[in-house]
């Protein structure tokens, strides 16, 4: 059970009072709530709160960008700049952003009946993120039956550039002309998923150099071994402008010749967000009277290409290592990934989708959406049909991975990949699902990709999700298990902090799925260390409020789901919000890869950045990225460095600020808290002369030990003085006199 051996103080007691107004700086955005404000309870405060402070343009969470007469926001990765992990920069776009923009915005029109804000997000995807027609010629000149040309993956980087086999076969595309049919276009339509919002980079859109921005980047290019200090960026459109004589072209693909071309990545996980965001919006807005009904329809469309990431990357069938392939090359999960690319003059295109299914891109609650809401409904004609199978496939995929313990295990591949490249044999006792290969640490290696606990709760949110609308008795049989090794795992201490799992081991595997879950009696999980982070422990949070709300309606209420999930985010708030939202110190070991790692560049490739740095062999991370050392925090990194120490930082993440601000605000949508009174000084929900007593001791610092001065103002205007005993007589005055 969840460790939660604490004492009950006067400070923990008083910790829950709430005053209603927020504190802003002059130049914040202020939040317009509707409606009485003594109704507003603390989390939906929180919520208000931590939106305040996203969109206060001096925290930097967002860039504004005019076009047209309008201004629309871009968000951050992150506040601060100096930031390596997926992105290798602070200030770079991710698609995963815009997905937690969206529903911070879905949120705020909730709360607030103001959906102008929601639909600004779809307007700035659309803008920005989602190419346009300009940013995808040719598509018209893309052949289904040859979708495009085979390049083997490999498992280290020094094996690339892969070399493109023309003449090995590959499948056909069968959903490209029933798109086209019914959207009147042979353009595609999802999020890329990186951005270099500021151009920190240099490379302008479409490669032109200029300061356009934000700009189309990529970095992962070179297979499962590859993390993000071994990439070389590269612009999505490549005009052979930077780099070598290809551009960066002959760093991942070997050909005879090269083509100056252009190429996007979808990020699944992003996209099916945006579409759950989306529903909810829609749900909210018309419980108000209002519409989104525009920006569903984009959610849909979206929903209905993502269909591509359903299918193996080179639409081979499923099971073709088995030696007993399917007949289909649709896999019907969410994969890793797909992406589409063409000639710059438009002369020819190619789409592929991905091989590798990694259980935490799961989202069935975005499935539920596109097969059964009839808002949502894709206009294609088999759109509704595959994500109705996928729901199913999804839902199956959670209960083979599911370890013996509770928590899912890693993914399947139609694709394994050893030293001579990929789609080998299986090794024999494989386990299989639907003819793919278990694989625990499915598209990369360096840090294995599940081992971080956030794969966990990201995913399992969206089944929670899923249950507490549907009551699917499948999607609950797997959160009763993995609920209660979470209750296990997670800590509450005596002195108010908290730890949840940061990263996990994995060891066994599952059993071959033939339609039953047996339990997984040979597939084990243990935490390796932990964390307080706050965007994962807020996922956990949101995760464990879908799932109690949803017990409560369709099986036995677990309300100590509930309460676990109020004490991370109490806890959470009350140790380490700040000015800019709510972080947590962070030691970096990681970051001697700035100068330790090598980067693989072959011998005979020479190019260089925008900026001039040299791209050669031999090159580190840093030496290809020498603008990092003219950031601010840069002399911290090194600094550590030299000294053989991990630099700290507290960082402000994008996804992870809204996934505060959104569990915060589930909490008040699932539960409905009670309401504290302004001016209720001790909790009691009264207004009388016992406040004015203890409020009377807390300005004169006579008050007990450990009370929560903060919730003493009770005029809002972060101070607590003697203004406050005024205000808070004339409050139990009126109270008496009424």
């Amino acid at each position: 059970m969840a460790k939660a051996k604490f004492k009950v103080t006067l400070a923990s007691v008083l910790c829950g009072t709430l005053f209603l107004t927020p504190i802003l700086s002059s130049n914040s955005a202020r939040a317009n709530t509707t409606g009485d404000p003594a109704k507003i309870d603390e989390y939906q405060q929180r919520f208000l709160t931590m939106w305040n402070k996203i969109h206060d343009s001096k925290n930097g969470y967002f860039k504004d960008f005019t076009s047209d007469g309008k201004t629309l926001k871009v968000p951050y990765h992150s506040v601060e700049t100096l930031m390596c992990e997926a992105p290798d920069y602070g200030h770079e776009t991710t698609s995963e952003a815009y997905s937690y923009y969206m529903w911070l915005e879905a949120m705020y029109g909730k709360f607030t009946k103001d959906w102008s804000k929601f639909n600004d997000s779809w307007d700035s995807a659309e803008k920005y993120i989602i190419p346009q027609s300009k940013d995808q010629p040719g598509m018209s000149k893309y052949n289904p039956n040859s979708p495009a040309t085979l390049a083997n993956e490999y498992l280290t980087t020094d094996k690339y550039p892969s070399k493109l086999q023309f003449g090995a076969p590959v499948g056909q595309d069968p959903i490209s002309d029933e798109l086209k049919n019914a959207y009147g276009t042979s353009e595609m339509y999802g999020m890329h998923w990186l951005l270099d919002t500021d151009n920190w980079y240099g490379f302008g859109n479409h490669n032109d150099g200029t300061n356009t921005s934000p700009s189309y980047i990529n970095t992962f290019q070179r297979g499962p071994s590859e993390s993000v200090w071994k990439t070389v960026p590269q612009p999505s459109w490549d005009e052979f402008k930077f780099g070598g004589k290809n551009g960066y072209l002959d760093l991942f693909t070997g050909d005879n010749s090269y083509s100056k071309q252009w190429r996007y990545t979808d990020a699944p996980d992003a996209d099916s967000r945006a579409i759950q965001a989306t529903y909810w919006a829609d749900e909210w807005a018309k419980e108000q009277g209002a519409s989104v009904s525009n920006d569903v329809t984009k959610a849909s469309k979206m929903g209905d290409y993502l269909r591509y990431s359903m299918f193996d990357k080179y639409f081979k069938n499923i099971g073709v290592g088995s030696g007993q392939p399917s007949n289909t090359s649709e896999h019907y999960l969410l994969s890793w990934y797909y992406a589409w690319g063409g000639a710059a003059d438009g002369g020819w295109s190619w789409k592929i989708g991905s091989s590798h299914n990694h259980f935490g891109y799961q989202n069935p609650m975005a499935a539920w959406v596109m097969s059964k809401d009839s808002d949502f409904k894709p206009k294609s004609a088999n759109g509704a049909s595959d994500w109705d199978k996928s729901l199913t496939r999804q839902l199956e995929f959670y209960q083979w991975l599911q370890s013996s313990e509770g928590a899912i295990a890693g993914g399947a591949t139609n694709s394994v990949t050893t030293e001579s490249g990929s789609y080998s044999q299986y090794p024999a006792g494989t386990p299989t699902f639907y003819g793919m290969a278990y694989d625990w640490q499915p598209v990369y290696h360096d840090p294995p990709s599940n081992n971080w606990f956030g794969m966990q709760v990201w995913s399992m949110q969206r089944v929670a999700e899923y249950y507490y609308q549907t009551g699917d008795k499948r999607a609950q049989a797997v959160l009763d298990k993995w609920t209660k090794w979470v209750k296990d795992v997670v800590q509450l201490n005596s002195d108010g902090s908290y730890a949840i799992p940061s990263n996990l081991s994995w060891s066994g595997q599952p059993d071959t799925w033939n339609g039953t879950y047996t339990g997984n009696p040979g597939l084990h999980v243990k935490v390796s260390d932990y964390t307080q982070d706050v965007g994962t422990t807020s996922s956990l949070a949101d995760t464990l409020l879908y799932y109690s709300a949803a017990t409560k309606k369709y099986s036995q209420y677990d309300d100590a789901s509930r309460q676990l999930a109020k004490d991370l985010l109490d806890r959470m708030w009350n140790l380490y919000k700040d000015d800019k939202g709510v972080s947590v110190p962070e030691a970096r070991a990681d970051y001697k890869n700035f100068f330790d790692t090598d980067v693989f560049v072959p011998q005979s490739y020479s190019g260089k950045m925008p900026n001039g740095d040299a791209i050669k062999s031999g090159i580190k991370f840093i030496d290809i990225r020498s603008k990092y050392k003219l950031d601010p925090d840069f002399k911290k990194v090194e600094d550590a460095y030299k000294n053989g120490t991990a630099p700290v930082f507290n960082y402000h993440r994008f996804w992870a600020q809204s996934q505060v601000a959104l569990a915060n605000g589930t909490y008040s949508i699932l539960f409905k808290p009670s309401v504290s009174l302004k001016g209720d000084v001790n909790d009691d929900n009264k207004i009388d002369i016992n406040d004015y007593v203890l409020l009377q001791k807390v300005v004169s610092g006579k008050a007990q030990d450990g009370y929560d001065k903060d919730n003493a103002d009770v005029n809002s205007d972060g101070k607590i003085n003697s203004k406050d005993l005024l205000a808070l007589r004339q409050l139990i005055t009126a109270k008496q006199t009424k």
